[in-house]
């Protein structure tokens, strides 16, 4: 978990510092400086708040979780049902070289799961009720699965990560162009006059549309690892039949839009669409498993 967290640090760190360096040998940054933008001030700015709400969200992503999902965590299993759910995380856990995450059940009609945490050894795997009475236990295994293959491959905070880079780098460029267009096109000359303001909103809002493309591109890829995580754990057949049972069920409602990167399921989507997919179409991953034979 550091090594990954200590990895995009450091590469955040290292594509700002070139971004200085180019700014400042086109002189666009002493001019940004003597019109009254600090450069080393926005880029703190930058990175203390596009990484402050990605990181707060993963730390109580746990707790959000429960909250948004309503999910009660198995403490003592009371049934046989319970009773294999946990031991089924207990033994895929181990397999994976994981600490034993938290195991819930959430009251939903929807074919789901979903698993978050920031830490590989101190996650949670949730199951809806939909998901148990809609699949039979080989596939609810390929299902629990998929989640722990999530949480050892640290997805949840690399996903974070990813974020707090693309906020980074939206807050810069928002800010950047609204300087620019201010002093250029509106011959502002001190402070800030109202096209700083009114492009700077623009700019953010059509980068970070831009922005939200590159953290979806990653998480279909995440669902692939994952998908070829859980054939590993508990067999090629078993994940190909759980995606095969999910395909049916994608008409269904799903998990609230917070929490919907971090559940199995996924539907169809082409061109546009598919850009601002979190999951790959069911079809794909099928696919992909088939062709690993």
């Amino acid at each position: 978990m550091f090594k990954r967290i200590i990895l995009f640090m450091v590469t955040n760190l290292a594509i700002v510092f070139v971004l200085s360096i180019v700014l400042n040998l086109l002189g666009v940054g002493p001019m940004l400086d003597q019109h009254g933008l600090n450069m080393g001030s926005l880029i703190v700015f930058a990175v203390v708040f596009g990484f402050g709400g990605s990181l707060i969200s993963l730390v109580i992503s746990k707790w959000t979780a429960k909250r948004l999902t309503g999910a009660q965590v198995i403490s003592q299993p009371s049934s046989e049902l319970e009773h294999w759910l946990v031991e089924v995380v207990r033994r895929q856990a181990l397999k994976a070289n994981i600490g034993m995450p938290e195991v819930a059940i959430y009251d939903a009609p929807d074919v789901n799961a979903f698993a978050t945490g920031m830490n590989r050894n101190n996650a949670l795997v949730a199951v809806s009720t939909g998901l148990l009475r809609a699949m039979d236990r080989n596939e609810a295994e390929a299902v629990l699965a998929h989640e722990i293959s999530h949480v050892a491959n640290g997805d949840m905070i690399t996903l974070a990560l990813i974020q707090g880079v693309v906020n980074t780098f939206v807050i810069v460029a928002s800010r950047l162009a609204g300087y620019l267009v201010d002093r250029v096109i509106f011959k502002t000359e001190r402070g800030h006059g109202p096209g700083f303001f009114i492009t700077s909103m623009i700019a953010q809002l059509v980068f970070g549309i831009l922005a939200s493309i590159i953290v979806c591109w990653f998480s279909r890829q995440r669902e692939f690892r994952a998908d070829a995580g859980a054939a590993a754990i508990s067999g090629r057949e078993k994940m190909i039949a759980a995606l095969q049972k999910l395909r049916m069920s994608t008409a269904q409602p799903h998990l609230p839009d917070q929490m919907a990167a971090f559940g199995i399921s996924g539907g169809a989507g082409s061109g546009l669409k598919k850009l601002f997919m979190t999951h790959p179409p069911l079809e794909e991953r099928i696919a992909a498993l088939q062709r690993s034979r």
